[in-house]
């Protein structure tokens, strides 16, 4: 992995591939290249270790005309970062792009005696594979791909060009996404449709075991079985403007401060803050099927594991007779578990590609249960498979730490168990402040991030100097914590980890010393009082404590505190974890470190 972009057509391939690479940086990476092919087909293949401006002066030196070629760039699994290890990998006439994992690529390459192999990856064996039923061209170029592909275990999404057919490109994908863009007198071809905008609003979306043959003016789709595909047409609703940085020094920071208009898109026709009743529709449940309801389970990674276990604290207090089982997907894709009749699945995804989610999903619809997706990317992987599903509508996150999709996957889930309390005749005195706080919420989302930035970052920088960190907190309080802990390692390295207030004495109260600090989050409410306590411990042990409240009348000596408005009482833990996402945030720029682009990460996980 991690990124693919492909160009067919009139235009200046290299031009394009460099531009559509950059759109694609946000993911991570750490090598990147591009091959074209003129128009008798001799190729240029140019690569680099590092990052795509190191590409771009080799570039300077090979300007060509070409009209097709694909380009990649590498984020290692194979293999260490190295020009000879970056893509495209050639065999033969045959030049491969290639995100995914080959998990056989060892018996595969024991087979291929004949090929004198460069790289260390397993991408590299496909390529050689591919060329091995190629023959030269004897056989069509797409024929080559398929035999090779019923031949690999694993993930891929790849894209393939030969010196012998330089007016086609064949692309294929199982569990990495392409996307093919259609434009006028040129096809296009991407991992992610950020690459595209600027050059066609118009997309197909691979689906797993599909293979298309592409030209300037075409594409034909089948399956590895020769199965013709009718190729589905659709529209691409990100907007130019929303992949760029819009006058802020980083997309973090920009995407921090979108939440209040990015949890409206959330809400948009889905709240009735009058008559304190939500609706969502695009689930497809019945009322009856609704009623029926006694289980959830929420699957997540990273921080949409932490939006579902803050969901579940919510739901699981004004839904009658439902339980809630929120799960880490790497783990439960493994488990023997048994789901119950009754159930329903919510699948958490940002992307709509995790890969290991996309795995949970798959199984849990083998035992029959009912899946309904929690995702942002229309038109991905999951938002197909799901039996149904709620769009957050946040727009696209280009800084791999994830923000504004946290909050609303939060209350896109919460929404969801109200529908459930709605259907089982759970009574508006019960549900109608949780639909007030919703409606509300963007608006003191608003508010918070106009009053507290400059005091964060004040705050911030007294601590930029430390290596460690414990986040606390109780009750819905605490899995904000945990999502606090990960933005702060994530892109600040600061080794960040959250506990359980009630958890202080039971282990974790021995880390507490001058190599720490404390974040505490405080809510005010029924734990307010046991929560001080529990601060008054960590100060008498030496404790450096950070304290954010909406809470009046704290008054601990603790170092730094954040006090917020109580006008938001239910929700106040999000509003807490803006300041949380802006503390890392402050503390990364301090400590000078790349802020979108965290070392060794990915924005999608698309391998296991």
């Amino acid at each position: 992995m991690c990124g693919i972009v492909g160009y067919i057509g009139d235009k200046n391939a290299q031009n394009f591939l460099i531009s559509g690479l950059k759109r694609l940086e946000y993911r991570g990476y750490d090598s990147a290249g591009i091959v074209t092919l003129d128009d008798s087909g001799k190729a240029t293949l140019l690569r680099a270790k590092g990052k795509i401006a190191n590409l771009e002066e080799k570039l300077a030196k090979a300007k060509r005309e070409d009209h097709i070629g694909i380009g990649h760039t590498r984020w290692a699994t194979h293999g260490e970062p190295s020009e000879t290890n970056a893509h495209p990998h050639q065999a033969g006439p045959i030049y491969v792009v290639h995100n995914g994992i080959i998990e056989n690529y060892k018996e595969l390459k024991a087979e291929l005696t004949d090929f004198e192999f460069k790289s260390e990856t397993d991408s590299e064996v496909l390529a050689a594979l591919i060329n091995s039923f190629y023959q030269d061209g004897k056989y069509p170029l797409a024929n080559a791909v398929v035999q090779a592909l019923k031949l690999v275990k694993g993930t891929y999404g790849i894209a393939v060009v030969s010196e012998l057919a330089p007016e086609e490109m064949v692309v294929a994908r199982s569990g990495s996404p392409l996307v093919i863009g259609v434009g006028h007198d040129e096809t296009l071809v991407a991992s992610d449709a950020s690459a595209l905008l600027g050059h066609t609003k118009r997309a197909i979306y691979l689906n797993d075991g599909e293979v298309a043959v592409i030209g300037k003016n075409s594409v034909e789709i089948k399956t590895l079985n020769a199965e013709p595909v009718s190729a589905k047409v659709e529209e691409i609703e990100t907007n130019l403007a929303a992949i760029q940085k819009g006058g802020y020094d980083h997309f973090l920071l920009k995407e921090i401060m979108e939440q209040p208009e990015s949890l409206k898109e959330t809400l948009r026709g889905r709240v009735n803050a009058e008559e304190g009743t939500v609706h969502l529709g695009g689930p497809g449940l019945s009322e009856a099927e609704l009623r029926k309801i006694r289980h959830l389970v929420i699957v997540g990674c990273g921080t949409a594991y932490h939006a579902g276990l803050l969901a579940s604290y919510y739901i699981e207090r004004f839904t009658p007779e439902v339980t809630v089982e929120v799960v880490i997907a790497s783990e439960y894709r493994y488990r023997s578990a048994y789901i119950p009749e009754d159930s329903v699945a919510l699948i958490v995804s940002q992307s709509g590609e995790t890969a290991d989610t996309l795995a949970c999903l798959r199984e849990i619809k083998k035992q029959g249960v009912r899946t309904v997706g929690i995702v942002n990317a229309i038109g991905s992987t999951i938002a197909r498979e799901v039996d149904g599903g709620t769009y957050v509508h946040v727009g696209p996150e280009i800084s791999v730490a994830s923000t504004k999709a946290f909050t609303s996957q939060v209350i896109a889930m919460v929404m969801f168990g109200l529908t459930i309390a709605q259907a089982k005749g759970v009574k508006s005195a019960v549900l109608g402040p949780y639909v007030k706080e919703i409606a509300a919420l963007p608006e003191a989302i608003r508010m918070v991030l106009d009053v507290v930035p400059k005091e964060v970052q004040k705050i911030a920088k007294k601590y930029a100097k430390y290596e460690h960190a414990i986040y606390l907190g109780r009750d819905t309080a605490y899995p904000t914590a945990m999502e606090g802990a990960l933005k702060l390692k994530e892109v600040s390295y600061v080794d960040a980890n959250a506990y359980a207030f009630g958890e202080l004495k039971h282990g974790p109260l021995a880390l507490v010393d001058d190599r720490f600090f404390e974040m505490v989050l405080l809510p005010a409410g029924v734990l307010y009082d046991k929560a001080v306590s529990n601060i008054q411990e960590v100060l008498a042990r030496g404790g450096h404590v950070v304290v954010v409240t909406n809470a009046d009348g704290f008054d601990l000596p603790v170092e730094s505190v954040i006090r917020l408005g109580g006008e938001i009482e239910i929700f106040a833990p999000l509003l807490m974890n803006l300041v949380s996402q802006l503390f890392a945030y402050y503390v990364t720029v301090a400590k000078g470190l790349n802020v979108d682009q965290p070392r060794n990460l990915a924005k999608s996980v698309t391998v296991e």
